[in-house]
């Protein structure tokens, strides 16, 4: 590559980041939110807890003496990476300025900015489901490092979160039926390599709890979570009514008192507290949710569809990024206190972060990117638009609804829950623009030469 080349590239990627980290460069902090400071005091207390990853906690770890913003550049970096592979991937590389306008639209339709400027583990879950993509199905157009970082990169994503290695575990399933159907479109080598990446996942979800509590173990979640959908959908009560009175059942004694809303059981209520929360919970919550699914299969899966769907649709921008996230603050200020006044005087700790008008682009733009990934995916079939963009197109789609169900149905619906994904569907009708623009352009001039 020439040295001209060489500095448009540069030039191109350092634009690309600083839009990527352009709402924490306004915000003068790093974005913070509801659950940040769950991760940041998992090395610090030695503790585990549902849903926290310790693998994110020490990442964060590792940035508190530069407040913070490594993090950010870090998660930049990876996504203006994986964007230029997807690019080269489907025959648009060595165009650094299409880079530059890929994620300058990004930025400015989809909810991506606010992912990778914040200190949430939600940026991975996009990166983790494009790294798996070019793995599985464009392993051809990488170098064998660049694989290798794949794998890496997939290994990081699945261990920041469960819900994004139990999606990636989705899409290498659909993968494996693939390759019964088609051995030769994608053969098993190429499954191995994604196997090989959650696997490497799971090894550091193990290693890093282990370094952090002394003790193995996988991170808490699980069946408790989905209790909390359970009890929010009125099934939780309707067993305990079943079933009560049993004397192995504490909440039996309860179950007149139970909230009706799965964030206020868990975050905001008395009465788990008294109970001791989900060490004293998780067991019975596990049994309760596990029986219900065993004494009601037709109401569990209507209630799993309806939540679902709304999971689906639920994909509001900047869920939690408030001025209101008091463990976050009580966190920083008893982890880092260093970092106090410099987080106090961010434009967020006063109020400044709106997502109306953002959203008033943001979630429409994405409902529509949703849409047309079928319209994609028939037109890579009629050969309108090379057969890889329908395929991407597709990895998009199924990962959507694994999530959905995934977060929805066996969590609870959350606009972050979706959000955090949605943005690799605006990701794929935007470069799927690119040869449809190239091919008007071409009809163009052939019609101005005739």
């Amino acid at each position: 590559m020439r040295a001209r080349d060489r500095a448009l590239w540069a030039l191109a990627v350092i634009l690309s980041m600083a839009l990527l980290i352009a709402p924490a460069l306004w915000n003068g902090f790093p974005l913070l939110q509801y659950d940040t400071g769950g991760y940041l005091a998992r090395w610090h207390e030695g503790t585990l807890v549902p849903s926290r990853a310790v693998v994110y906690g020490l990442m964060l770890n590792a940035g508190e003496m530069a407040a913070f913003w490594p993090v950010v550049l870090a998660q930049a970096a990876l996504t203006v990476w994986v964007a230029a592979l997807m690019l080269r991937a489907h025959g648009l590389g060595k165009r650094p300025w299409l880079l530059l306008g890929v994620i300058a639209a990004l930025t400015a339709i989809s909810t991506l900015p606010w992912l990778t400027a914040i200190l949430l583990t939600d940026i991975f879950a996009g990166l983790g489901v494009l790294a798996l993509y070019l793995l599985l199905l464009r392993p051809g157009h990488v170098s064998r490092g660049e694989r290798l970082a794949l794998i890496v990169l997939t290994a990081v994503c699945a261990a920041t979160h469960s819900a994004t290695i139990a999606v990636l575990l989705a899409l290498i399933l659909a993968g494996v039926m693939v390759w019964l159907v088609q051995p030769r479109h994608l053969p098993l080598a190429r499954i191995g390599n994604g196997v090989l990446a959650l696997a490497l996942g799971c090894v550091l979800v193990f290693a890093a709890d282990f370094l952090v509590a002394k003790r193995l173990a996988w991170t808490p979640g699980g069946f408790a979570l989905s209790f909390g959908r359970m009890l929010q959908d009125g099934i939780v009560n309707k067993y305990l009514d079943d079933h009560c009175p049993n004397p192995k059942l504490k909440l039996c004694a309860y179950k007149d008192a139970l909230p009706n809303d799965a964030d206020v059981w868990f975050w905001g209520s008395p009465l788990f507290d008294r109970l001791g929360r989900f060490a004293g919970l998780d067991q019975e919550m596990a049994d309760i949710a596990v029986g219900s699914v065993i004494d009601y299969p037709g109401l569990q899966l209507k209630t799993a569809a309806v939540a679902t769907a709304r999971q689906l649709v639920a994909v509001h921008t900047g869920e939690g990024v408030l001025n209101s996230i008091w463990h976050t603050y009580g966190t920083i200020r008893r982890f880092t206190p260093q970092l106090v006044a410099p987080m106090e005087t961010a434009r967020q700790q006063h109020g400044e972060i709106s997502f109306t008008a953002i959203n008033q682009i943001d979630y429409p733009v994405a409902l529509l990117s949703m849409a047309l990934l079928p319209v994609i995916v028939l037109l890579a079939w009629k050969r309108t638009i090379p057969p890889a963009f329908g395929e991407f197109a597709a990895v998009c789609a199924l990962a959507l609804l694994a999530n959905a169900f995934i977060c929805g149905a066996m969590s609870n619906p959350h606009d972050r829950y979706g959000a955090r994904l949605v943005w690799i569907a605006v990701f794929a009708v935007t470069i799927t623009l690119v040869p449809l623009a190239d091919r008007l352009r071409r009809l163009g001039s052939r019609a101005d030469i005739a």
